[in-house]
């Protein structure tokens, strides 16, 4: 009889959880509280709590109680898959903004945004210049008198369309970055992520440069903002001082803003209130999970949250990989290292000390994306062997090492292989392209063709040394 699976949340990782449980031949039911799509799930329906059941240490299931349209249900689970994320709970500390208590006009968390018409002829400001903030800001100034864009510490901004027009995750996510970046002291990345950063516009002139460039912050993708900010059309301010009834007056800038909305873009916060702290207990924006996923204390691996990361990469693909990993843990044909090596795992990340080398990933949930991604693979025997390959198949090898970090790598080898993904590999370019090449065009050949070959084979080299020697 197939194991039954409990999977929380219909998101990108609740769905990649169903299709990996699908293919191990688990049974996975979904619960999911809001009324988005159909097939295998239950909706509108709310986890109201799951607990051990009373031989757990047996037989590691779990009773989960849901509640749909009033009515309690329980059922019985042989593990539960959590994948709510880490954007549940809409974080809106008003405290920290005086006088907002007596402010008249209107304020809500950026979550309630739906669209920009509420800003026609308005007054704006937006609090927080993380992506959302920065998107509803660039939106409302298309339409309201005036925007601000309030920010504590800065950010850098990037454009979607990087280096010679390709997309900036195809070229500053792959294996030989990766592997440079992670080579080179963090004071050294740092300096290069701040040139690159300011080779397409220079932050500090429009006010928008990070404060602590010593940790890792997620970058702002927006390719609209800097022609917004230096047409006037948005403002970027410091934190806010204090808020009146109908205006706002900025740290460092004396002057009152006249203010009719206010946004507070302020990130969100998780939590498991279905769960008890005895299963997993949220402490500093973190729970103690092995590998971000496994409760390190159970004595029965039946339970794993999915998607609880923020890698500097998709989630899609990381929740993805985490659920293969999961299913064959639970079917058994992956084992777990001793508790106490787990929990000494766990405890390490916690402290959140820096290598020193690479990119600084010392905030709560951060991991490298293609480290932590190949970790995974390792556990699966579907992480591809590039020294093998650039012996028996250099082409691919070349493209996997030097091309972009795509999931078609993840399925070269091991469970879940697919036939495709060699092709898929060396052909991807073609694919992202052909929506642009809408017109055809006449290329004229280049005549340092040969000196890239060269350069290429020498770099090669360079890397087959520095990975294997």
């Amino acid at each position: 009889m197939a194991k039954r699976v409990a999977i929380v949340g219909a998101g990108v990782s609740g769905l990649a959880s169903i299709k990996c449980c699908l293919e191990e031949s688990l049974e996975p039911t979904c619960f999911e509280r809001s009324d988005d799509l159909g097939g295998l799930w239950r909706f509108t329906t709310k986890v109201c709590s799951v607990t051990k059941c009373p031989d757990f240490t047996v037989t590691g299931q779990w009773e989960v109680v849901t509640q749909h349209e009033g009515k309690q249900e329980s059922a019985i689970f042989d593990a539960v898959m959590v994948c709510t994320g880490f954007l549940t709970d809409p974080y809106l500390p008003l405290d920290s903004f005086p006088g907002i208590n007596t402010f008249k006009g209107q304020y809500f968390h950026s979550r309630q945004y739906k669209y920009p018409n509420i800003f026609k002829d308005k007054r704006v400001l937006v609090v927080g210049m993380g992506n959302s903030g920065t998107d509803i800001a660039v939106e409302a100034s298309h339409l309201a008198e005036k925007v601000f864009l309030s920010t504590t510490g800065g950010a850098w901004v990037i454009s979607r369309v990087f280096d010679s027009g390709y997309p900036w995750d195809m070229v500053f996510t792959t294996r030989f970055q990766n592997m440079f970046r992670n080579s080179l002291p963090t004071p050294i990345v740092n300096w290069l992520l701040a040139r690159k950063m300011n080779s397409w516009f220079h932050h500090a002139n429009y006010g928008l440069v990070p404060e602590d460039r010593t940790q890792l912050r997620e970058p702002v993708l927006n390719d609209e903002l800097p022609g917004r900010i230096i047409t006037g059309k948005v403002l970027i301010k410091p934190s806010i001082k204090e808020v009146k009834e109908n205006s706002v007056i900025f740290n460092n800038t004396p002057k009152e803003e006249p203010i009719d909305i206010i946004v507070f873009a302020t990130g969100y916060t998780f939590a498991f209130p279905f769960l008890d702290e005895s299963v997993v207990k949220v402490e500093n924006g973190q729970a103690s999970l092995y590998k971000y996923i496994f409760p390190a204390h159970l004595p029965k691996p039946t339970l794993a949250v999915i998607g609880l990361i923020k890698p500097l990469g998709s989630i899609i693909p990381t929740g993805e990989t985490q659920a293969r990993w999961v299913v064959r843990v639970l079917k058994g044909i992956n084992k777990l290292p001793p508790q106490s090596v787990m929990i000494e795992e766990v405890n390490a990340r916690k402290e959140n000390k820096p290598s020193g080398f690479g990119l600084c990933y010392c905030k709560a949930l951060q991991a490298d994306y293609i480290t932590y991604i190949d970790e995974l693979l390792t556990y699966i025997n579907a992480k591809p062997n590039l020294f093998s390959m650039l012996l028996m198949d250099p082409r691919l090898g070349l493209t996997i090492f030097f091309g972009p970090f795509t999931p078609y790598q993840f399925r070269l080898t091991g469970p879940g292989k697919w036939e495709g993904a060699r092709n898929a590999i060396l052909t991807q370019w073609d694919r992202t392209f052909k929506v642009t090449k809408t017109r055809s065009v006449q290329e004229s050949p280049s005549p340092f063709a040969s000196l890239l070959k060269l350069l290429s084979l020498l770099a090669l080299l360079m890397a087959i040394f520095l990975i294997f020697l």
